[in-house]
């Protein structure tokens, strides 16, 4: 389905996603991908010559347990999901077959056990969420020339700190987790409101998965552990954000209720100083309709 999500009175499109745009910067762009992209884009849409055109644009993204996130990937994975069409355009190219080797030969991993999808050593899944959020030309993109501990560790570092940043600078993030919260949140930012609530659904493929505690999850942490720490911090962000917007929106209502009472009392004053006018004046007639029959 795809929307057409125009501004009030005007044919100029004021969201950039999948169902109203397309994959216009390839299939699921990332942060390096989208902010290289997505201003030309848009500017060729509506027209608009991008030399004169002030247009801020507001990215905003998802996260999940990084745990979780794997197990779905590999399960969508199994049920022959590719990414063959993205792009992963770095520094104005797409990587290299020797940059970013396939995991699989033939058309696609369907079928794949989480054991072979965790020994592919190029497998995307890996840390997905920080490579998906970082500034990837830090790095130098795809390019792993430099394949010893202290260099890939160092890259790792690297990658989790722009993706820190660039997520700390986005104007919104949610947490899949935490569903009504990332609602609020959105409603708060934006001044939008959605017309459904949203619901908690635990009941996911990744869910009937069991990992436990034991070496299985101990491994999926391992391959995503750049993840993990990303997950961490943003959650930790994100709840401070929500009490923070939660105590901003109780003192809003309380300012609120407290101008309500002042105005109340304002419209009542008001209301007995004009009853005491009328009184006044009644009885000002009254004196002086007596003074005429005395004088009759």
């Amino acid at each position: 389905k795809k929307c057409t999500c125009n501004r009030p009175g005007k044919a100029e499109s004021w969201l950039f996603s999948r169902f109203s745009t397309g994959w216009s910067c390839g299939l699921h762009a990332d942060w390096t991908e989208l902010t290289n992209c997505v201003p030309a884009v848009m500017n060729k849409k509506d027209k608009k010559d991008a030399q004169t055109n002030g247009r801020n644009f507001y990215y905003i993204t998802m996260l999940r347990d990084p745990v979780s996130r794997y197990l779905s990937e590999w399960k969508h994975v199994q049920r022959g999901a590719t990414w063959k069409t993205a792009l992963h355009m770095c520094d104005g190219r797409s990587p290299t077959q020797d940059e970013l080797p396939s995991c699989y030969s033939g058309d696609d991993w369907t079928g794949v056990t989480l054991t072979d999808f965790m020994d592919c050593p190029f497998n995307l899944a890996n840390n997905r969420q920080v490579r998906m959020l970082a500034d990837l030309s830090l790095v130098g993109c795809y390019n792993f020339s430099s394949p010893t501990a202290s260099a890939e560790k160092e890259r790792g570092h690297v990658l989790l700190t722009s993706a820190k940043n660039n997520l700390r600078n986005m104007a919104f993030y949610g947490l899949t987790e935490f569903q009504r919260k990332t609602q609020y949140l959105f409603e708060r930012t934006f001044g939008l409101r959605f017309i459904q609530a949203f619901t908690q659904i635990n009941s996911t493929r990744a869910a009937s998965v069991g990992v436990g505690r034991g070496v299985l999850r101990g491994r999926i942490e391992g391959l995503n552990a750049l993840d993990m720490e990303l997950y961490e911090y943003a959650k930790e962000l994100f709840l401070r954000r929500y009490q923070y917007s939660r105590q901003k929106q109780h003192q809003e209502q309380r300012l609120r209720r407290r101008q309500e009472r002042q105005e109340e009392r304002q419209r009542l004053q008001e209301q007995r100083a004009s009853s005491q006018d009328e009184a006044g004046g009644a009885g000002a007639a009254t004196e002086d309709y007596s003074s005429q029959v005395v004088r009759w």
